[in-house]
């Protein structure tokens, strides 16, 4: 059986370089190439949810790509990928360059300028790992992880407009649908998903800062494991430390939880830091919360116009969520999104805060009573957004929104 191998190369003249010697190898079946970071990820990510079978077998990183350096992407697809043999090409071949792929999930180095000998010594060795591991697994996808699981940012427009509290429901009711759930605080200087769930916490997701190796024992030592079953990473609770979580870090972190949970709910608060402008441009959907009112909808248009400009997101790949919404407002989702231009979700949150009252002054939203429209429409727009295993064949909400979109069409 022919060995496929994906070239990743931002560069053309480095690319032609590595398909020709590619093509010459024997029993290889090198595929088109990708020339980003985010086209690698979703490239394997569309074929790990056709089947696992449909990976290749080796992938071939060189150093020219981007925007991601090279070393966080062969981290980030050994995390998500783990099937996936990882060769570095690199002109840096010194022992520390070497063992930092090597700590980073590569399977092998080749150095430039490319020789045939050595890449076809290389790409064959991590063939047969891959085969190998592969055998091992007995193609199981449920051991795999396939493409990991789905990330949901949620961001408030403004401070107080209910995006922690959307989070959370999100996570409650994908994690009551039977799917792992975890639930992460990237407000991380005022976070309050601990106050939300009135639980007291030791570790938080500064604990994961500073480790290169994010292994299962050292993630689950830093997660909280809720009454719920939501697996919670909180934030800190001196928020002068929140400074230690770097968008490098973030992005670690993210994949980890990705490659361990079904589903993972980000909280990004409305301040926006580097962690949680990772989290915005690598999650699958960008939830945006607002209220009805000028200075909330301003607020959104102001994020918004901010992502597009530091190229974290694009308005369409963002989905708007309106909170605390009445019939009798000036201001209705549909001026919100021509406002703003993004995507808007079908769900709109009602207002009724004497629903909420008694569960967060008791600082115990996850018993706020199932009958509550509030959470009914919280748990209805999880649904909208394929976050539970009922709907999870029928909504799968793509990169920012775009799947709501191609249904309401």
């Amino acid at each position: 059986m022919p060995t496929r191998i994906l070239p990743a190369v931002g560069d053309a003249d480095a690319a032609r370089s590595l398909i020709s010697l590619l093509s010459q190898l024997p029993d290889a079946e090198p595929v088109p190439p990708v020339t980003d970071s985010t086209q690698l990820i979703d490239t394997l990510a569309r074929l790990a949810a056709e089947s696992v079978d449909e990976l290749p077998e080796v992938l071939v990183v060189h150093e020219r790509i981007g925007p991601v350096p090279a070393l966080e992407l062969i981290r980030e697809v050994a995390l998500r990928f783990p099937a996936v043999g990882v060769v570095l090409v690199t002109t840096d071949t010194s022992p520390g360059l070497f063992a930092a792929a090597m700590d980073s999930g590569a399977r092998g180095l080749v150095g430039l300028p490319l020789g045939y000998d050595e890449l076809a010594g290389r790409v064959q060795a991590v063939a047969q790992w891959s085969k190998g591991v592969r055998r091992h697994l007995g193609h199981g996808a449920d051991l795999f992880g396939g493409a990991g699981g789905t990330v949901v940012t949620v961001s408030g427009a403004k401070g107080g407009v209910g995006a922690t509290l959307a989070a959370i429901q999100l996570a409650l009711a994908a994690q009551a649908s039977g799917r792992s759930t975890a639930l992460v605080d990237l407000d991380l200087q005022t976070g309050d998903v601990a106050s939300y769930l009135d639980i007291q916490f030791r570790r938080s997701v500064v604990d994961l800062a500073a480790i290169t190796d994010l292994s299962p024992r050292v993630l689950a030592d830093a997660v909280f494991r809720h009454d719920t079953g939501l697996a919670l990473l909180l934030a800190p609770g001196e928020g002068e430390r929140g400074e230690e979580v770097t968008d490098r870090a973030a992005r670690q972190i993210l994949g980890a939880l990705r490659s361990r949970y079904e589903v993972v709910v980000v909280d990004c608060g409305a301040q926006l830091s580097g962690a949680g402008a990772t989290a915005v441009e690598t999650a699958d959907t960008a939830l945006l919360l607002t209220t009805p009112d000028v200075v909330a909808v301003r607020g959104a248009k102001r994020t918004v116009r901010m992502w597009d400009r530091l190229q974290i997101r694009k308005a369409e790949e963002t989905t708007v969520v309106v909170n605390r919404h009445t019939r009798g407002t000036e201001i209705q989702p549909q001026l919100i999104q021509r406002i703003t231009g993004t995507a808007l979700a079908g769900t709109a949150i009602p207002a009724n805060f004497k629903e909420l009252q008694g569960v967060v002054d008791a600082g115990r939203v996850h018993e706020l009573d199932h009958r509550s429209t509030v959470r009914q429409a919280l748990w209805a727009l999880a649904g909208e957004l394929g976050l539970v295993r009922a709907q999870e064949g029928n909504h799968r909400a793509g990169r920012g929104g775009r799947g709501l979109r191609r249904r309401k069409e």
